[in-house]
């Protein structure tokens, strides 16, 4: 996808979603709502969602009740064995009113929901409701009973949360440059967990209601809450454990053994090069921790490195420093994957693991890049494509290349942060 592309995804994007959402919304105006009572219910559950949704947090489903809420409703056919009429816009409009109205306390925070969340949850809704309710009032699932309709709101769930992931890699890829195929796999990896709990309870609520009525809608709310109450505690965990080891990577700059900041700029720019080469999420994490305490063995030397840059020293003594400092994260409790990353990382690059090639190179731009000017970006990437053969990764600086040139602004911040 092309420069010009990326910006015209995104505008076709929201455009469809704020077409969908006005003529919904008018055509609904228009006829008045079909079955208020379960309009109004749906709506409060899918309010509800929105109010507990996670905020400061990036997780793929921040609004897991308020999502199995709407897509319960988008394939509702009856309401305690009595069958519902409303359509595809009344979907949309009572799901897209409900999400805003239960997102004003985040909005007044400055932490509600992006266009590109609003524009998910419009078309997402859409097309389950598309697929699903116009055949229904047709009378085309008349013979689809019992197990052969669970399965059918099953197939269609799938099928949404498939059009919902490739939607959310595009929108990522357009407003990241990042590789389109390695974010669909994680889009496609999240539903894994908490997605389909998501497709499972509005399946769920969907059959509950279509048999014993609206009542089943707080019963069938409860386990997702609870699951979100317990993810929340989770991601709370894994922040406290990645502020951690960023704390125990400032041990360098506050020995004085490295630049303050350096760390940090590795990690940042790290990650942006492991974006690019299409590494997953999981290898992200493992990448950042190995970034963030790549330099930790040099607090075993007696005598500090001059301004704590390595990528100039003898091999041998890189090797040591790398082990000591795998010895050092070995002990701290952290993943094994990332002492391995943080012992190799002056191995050949032949013999490295991908993240130990990345730390390998960016710690080398960044150490040689640092208050070299203006032009010290370009010097410094000369220099890593002028060296000898085997000491840098070539498809790793060709990466750092691309990163740089398309994120100047961000990476310039990050040099002067």
């Amino acid at each position: 996808m092309t420069r010009w592309q990326r910006p015209l995804l995104l505008a076709l994007v929201h455009t469809t979603a704020g077409l969908l959402a006005a003529a919904s919304l008018a055509v609904t105006l228009w006829g008045g709502l079909e079955g208020r009572p379960v309009a109004v219910a749906f709506g409060v559950l899918v309010a509800f969602g929105e109010l507990t949704r996670w905020t400061g947090t990036r997780v793929r489903e921040a609004a897991p009740i308020g999502a199995a809420a709407a897509l319960a409703y988008a394939l509702l056919g009856e309401a305690a064995g009595e069958p519902t009429r409303h359509g595809v816009a009344q979907v949309v409009t009572v799901v897209l009113v409900a999400t805003l109205i239960g997102s004003v306390p985040h909005t007044a925070r400055g932490r509600g929901p992006t266009a590109d969340q609003l524009a998910r949850r419009t078309l997402s809704v859409g097309f389950a409701a598309t697929c699903f309710q116009p055949l229904y009032n047709q009378g085309a699932f008349d013979g689809w009973v019992g197990p052969a309709h669970a399965l059918l709101l099953l197939a269609l769930l799938a099928l949404t949360a498939l059009f919902d992931a490739v939607l959310a890699a595009a929108l990522a890829h357009a407003r990241t440059r990042w590789p389109f195929a390695p974010l669909l796999r994680d889009e496609l990896r999240g539903m894994l967990g908490i997605g389909a709990a998501v497709c499972a309870t509005g399946a769920v609520m969907a059959l509950a209601v279509a048999v014993v009525g609206l009542w089943a809608l707080p019963v069938f709310s409860v386990p997702l809450l609870l699951a979100q109450l317990s993810y929340r505690r989770y991601t709370a965990v894994r922040a406290t454990y990645r502020q951690t080891i960023a704390s125990l990577a400032r041990a360098t700059e506050i020995a004085g053994y490295t630049p303050t900041g350096h760390a940090r700029r590795v990690a940042a720019l790290g990650l942006a090069v492991g974006r690019d080469l299409g590494m997953t999420e999981p290898e992200l994490t493992v990448l950042e921790y190995a970034a963030l305490m790549h330099d930790i063995g040099q607090l075993s030397l007696v005598d500090p490195v001059p301004a704590g840059a390595t990528a100039g020293l003898p091999v041998p003594e890189q090797r040591r420093i790398a082990l000591l400092g795998g010895a050092v994260v070995r002990q701290t409790g952290v993943d094994p994957a990332v002492a391995v990353v943080v012992e190799r990382q002056a191995d050949p690059c032949r013999e490295q693991p991908l993240a130990a090639r990345i730390v390998r190179v960016v710690n080398a731009y960044e150490e040689k890049a640092r208050g070299a000017g203006p032009g010290g970006a370009l010097t410094a990437l000369e220099e890593l494509r002028l060296a000898a053969a085997g000491e840098y990764a070539p498809e790793v600086v060709a990466s750092l290349a691309r990163v740089l040139s398309r994120d100047a602004g961000l990476l310039a911040r990050e040099h002067t942060g």
